[in-house]
């Protein structure tokens, strides 16, 4: 719920602040998270969230159910 990996080839530094424009499987738009790089490795990059607003955790919520 709070955090996500992300498989790329793309570079990105320990904390690195992002934001994220994805759209959740359900959604009906794109969203933008706010994000902080916590760890990197070869294949991508791991992120936490910041401060998610109640349309982004309930999508996030109902995809981590199924």
């Amino acid at each position: 719920m709070g955090g996500m990996y992300l498989e790329t080839d793309e570079t990105v530094a320990f904390g690195e602040i992002l934001s994220l424009q994805l759209t959740l499987s359900g959604a009906r738009s794109a969203m933008t998270l706010p994000a902080v790089v916590r760890w990197t490795d070869p294949g991508g990059f791991g992120v936490q969230f910041g401060l998610l607003g109640a349309r982004e955790t309930h999508a996030i919520s109902q995809l981590i159910r199924r």
